[in-house]
């Protein structure tokens, strides 16, 4: 798992509150349990015009102008603002996945759905609560310049502005270091590899016949 200290990224603005994980990524995506190439799917029926299906060329789908992810100025984005209650619904992995292969490492919400936001640790990607009255400022900010970035940094819990105003956030002591260190569930487990490999030699000589 990729790791995640500090970044600096352009922001995007999703003003809804609500957004659940099928608007993220649709249920047909769930076919495949690859966790790559759902980033031009991310968003689908919100994004384009057109049903969107597992492996399609979306190179000339027609789009949704009026769609955040589709305007000119929040190309490239890395940083996610929403509202309320992001990544509800159904408990579908894939969400987080569509979101970071498109480009996002962070998403910042007044609050999150409970499963979305530990999926969001288990991959790689940093969600961060803010109160509503500092969503609303970083939503007019973004709003009104174009190009907005905002500052991340997971060992001091800020996010910063391009004005210098800085917000803390908090997050649990445990997935911070999973996530300063790029540790997933596996390479926890792998942690303990050589305890590993010394049980599984002592139960071969104490019960050869299930091995």
């Amino acid at each position: 798992m990729q790791a995640f200290t500090t970044m600096k990224g352009l922001v995007a603005p999703m003003d809804r509150a609500n957004v659940d994980t099928d608007a993220i990524i649709p249920k047909q995506f769930l076919k495949s349990i690859k966790r790559t190439g759902y980033g031009p799917f991310l968003f689908d029926e919100w994004r384009y015009k057109d049903v969107g299906q597992p492996e399609m060329d979306c190179t000339h789908r027609p789009l949704h102008s009026d769609f955040v992810l589709n305007q000119d100025r929040y190309q490239g984005a890395s940083i996610l603002l929403a509202r309320e209650n992001f990544g509800c619904g159904s408990s579908r992995e894939h969400a987080p996945w569509a979101l970071l292969d498109y480009g996002f490492r962070c998403v910042i919400a007044p609050g999150f759905a409970d499963i979305f936001y530990n999926n969001c640790f288990k991959n790689g990607m940093l969600p961060v609560v803010l109160d509503d009255s500092i969503m609303d400022r970083l939503f007019a900010e973004c709003s009104a310049n174009e190009g907005y970035a905002l500052s991340v940094d997971l060992n001091t819990q800020t996010v910063s502005t391009p004005s210098g105003a800085s917000f803390p956030f908090e997050v649990d002591a445990f997935r911070q270091h999973c996530l300063l260190n790029g540790l997933d569930d596996i390479d926890l487990t792998l942690q303990d590899a050589a305890a590993i490999q010394m049980y599984e030699a002592r139960q071969k000589k104490l019960a050869p016949w299930m091995f």
